[in-house]
Formats: structure tokens, sequence, C-alpha cells
């Protein structure tokens, strides 16, 4: 088994900068959404939940996200295209000086003319979920017939209209054999990112659905392979052991920055809760009362998910946990204890001392 090399090991000043300023900021800007997903972690519904922000609130919040410097925000929902004031909060995103980047759903609204006016806007980026390697296991994941055509036509629109493309895909028991196939349709889709999500049992995703801590190691070591040969940039979220895969496998040229859940990533639902992410909701603040940007780098539960020596069990023990921690979203969802040990990790610990 590799030990880990020094170079891939998170200088304290990495992260300390990922405890100053987030790369990612994701708002779900509304609950809203016409789809049926059956593994949605917003339990979108058809019309707006109450307590959405409003226009006013919107463009407060975009505008202290400005405090933050070298960040993404990305708008997602629900559908968010399904807020009348998206293009003014993609605008003053832009002007803040945020990247900005949009997951609508693939309905009939992401219209070719949609997309160049957001373009416009100031999106520089589309992500599209694709969950299946053809139709009927997309269609079927996704409650609503012809969404797979729709999305790879978005694709091409989004494309079309300069928008870099990113295809989102949610791994479950279902879908952890079909991983080659998809990477084959997300390479025909000239996407430049692959975004691999694996499954938390939180709003209507079902545990069942998830993948057990074998099934976890094994996707994650055959995407590390996939990764080999592939035309896009591979990301995975909520399987942070990917990087420890990646160090043993010996492809430390690809390591992703050390983002987790608090670390790196912030989320704020539509009605202006803070927490570390939207698979881990754990409130730290509101919006409504708090300076995103104040809680980001000293709210409680932020400060303990960044702390890896509060990390218990074998995450704690663990040779890997600077660049690893587990999924604390997963493990507050199975144990309801953020700082346990990832249930779905199948890593042992060789006993030296942590990181």
């Amino acid at each position: 088994m590799a030990s880990v090399a020094p170079a891939t090991i998170p200088s304290r000043g990495a992260l300390r900068q990922l405890a100053t300023d987030p790369v990612v900021v994701a708002w779900e800007v509304t609950r809203a959404c016409g789809y049926r997903c059956v593994h949605c972690r917003a339990d979108a519904m058809p019309r707006p939940a109450p307590g959405e922000l409003n226009p006013d609130e919107a463009q407060a919040l975009v505008e202290g996200l400005g405090g933050f410097s070298g960040t993404t925000l990305v708008l997602t929902g629900g559908d968010p295209l399904l807020r009348r004031d998206l293009v003014p909060i993609v605008r003053a995103g832009r002007d803040v000086g945020l990247g900005v980047a949009l997951t609508p759903s693939a309905t009939p609204r992401v219209t070719p003319e949609r997309l160049d006016e957001l373009a416009a806007a100031g999106v520089d980026r589309i992500a599209i979920s694709i969950d299946g390697a053809d139709a009927a296991a997309h269609d079927r994941m996704r409650g609503m017939p012809g969404s797979f055509e729709r999305s790879l036509r978005i694709l091409g629109h989004a494309r079309a209209a300069g928008l870099r493309t990113q295809v989102n895909t949610t791994v479950t028991r279902h879908s952890a054999g079909h991983l080659d196939r998809l990477a084959r349709l997300v390479a025909g889709t000239g996407a430049e990112m692959w975004s691999v999500f694996f499954l938390v049992p939180v709003g209507r995703a079902p545990a069942q659905d998830m993948l057990d801590a074998d099934g976890h190691e094994a996707a994650l070591r055959r995407l590390a392979e996939i990764s080999d040969d592939v035309p896009f940039r591979l990301k995975v979220t909520e399987a942070p052991a990917y990087r420890r895969v990646l160090i043993q496998t010996g492809r430390t040229d690809r390591m992703p920055p050390a983002v987790n859940g608090g670390r790196g990533f912030m989320f704020i639902s539509h009605d202006g809760l803070i927490s570390p992410s939207g698979f881990l909701p754990v409130i730290a603040g509101s919006v409504r009362r708090d300076d995103p940007v104040h809680v980001y780098r000293t709210a409680a539960v932020f400060r303990e998910v960044r702390d890896t020596a509060r990390l218990k069990g074998r995450c704690g023990a663990c040779e890997f946990r600077s660049v690893c921690g587990g999924s604390r979203a997963r493990a507050y969802a199975i144990t309801g204890d953020l700082m346990a040990e990832d249930p779905t990790c199948a890593y042992q610990p060789m006993g030296r001392t942590p990181c």
C-alpha cells in the first residue's frame, strides 16, 4: 500500500485558503421543479416553497458573497430557470467578481435563446444531469419521459452559446456498473467535466440505493482507471476517498483540491439557511440575519468539519485524513454524528500517525 507522498498532502497555506474562501458556493435559488427525480436532495416540488428569498434579498445575498475571492457561485435548485429574476442574479454575481454556473433542469425552458441571454448576463458554465447510460435508465431516475434526449440537446445548445459544459451523474447501486458506458456518453457530448456524485440518503434519495463500502471502493477505483483515457476532467462529489485512491494508484498528477462540505464548499438553501453542503443540512446561520462570509469562516459547524483532528473511528486514525476526511454528509445521514467515521469507506488504516 502506497504511503502518502508529501506532495499530495495539502499544505497549511492551501487549507487556510479553503477555510477563508470557498471554491464553490451553491445556492438553491428555488425548490420549484417540474421533475420528479427519485434521488432529489431538495425534495423539489412543482411550486416555490414558502420562504424563498425575494429579489431584493437575492441581490443582497449575491453582493455579500462578493466578499469571497476566487469563488464560483452555482445557481441550482429545484430548477433555477423558474426564478423570474435569474438574469439579474447572474449579472449581480458577475459584477461582484464571482464565477457563475447554472444547473437547470432539462425542460423546454432551456432554449438556445435563453442560453444566449444567460451567457450574455455572465453565466460561464452549464451543468446538465445525465443519470443513466441510455434513455430508459435516465428517464426512470428522473421521472420524466424524454428527458435523456432533451439533456443531450441542451448540452449541444449550450456549447453553441459559448458556454462551458459539464455533465452531473449520481451513482447508485443501479448505475455503478455502467460507469464505462456513462464515460463514453459524456465524452460524446463534448463536455469539459464529468462531475460524479455518490448518493447520500437525504431528501428523496432512498438509503437502499446507496452503494455499500465495497461498492464505493470498486466504483472509485474504476473511475480512477477511466480517468486515464478521457477527454474531460473527472470530478467526484461526496466520495473524498477518491483522492486516497488516486494516491494509492499513482495518479497524483490529477489530484483535485481537498474540498469537502464546509471546507472549500458552502450551501445556501432557497430560504437563506447556510450549511456546509446541501447533503449535510446542519444549519450554521441564515443570510437574512448573518453575513455569509463570516458564517463560512467562523461558524462552529464549519470549523468542526474542517478540523480533521476531531474525526472519529477509522477516519480519525487514517493516514489519508488530510486529503480525504470521509464524507461528513454520509456519516451524518447514517449515524447522526458529523465526525463519525464514514461507514461507506472500505479502507482500513495502517496504524500510522495521522496526517
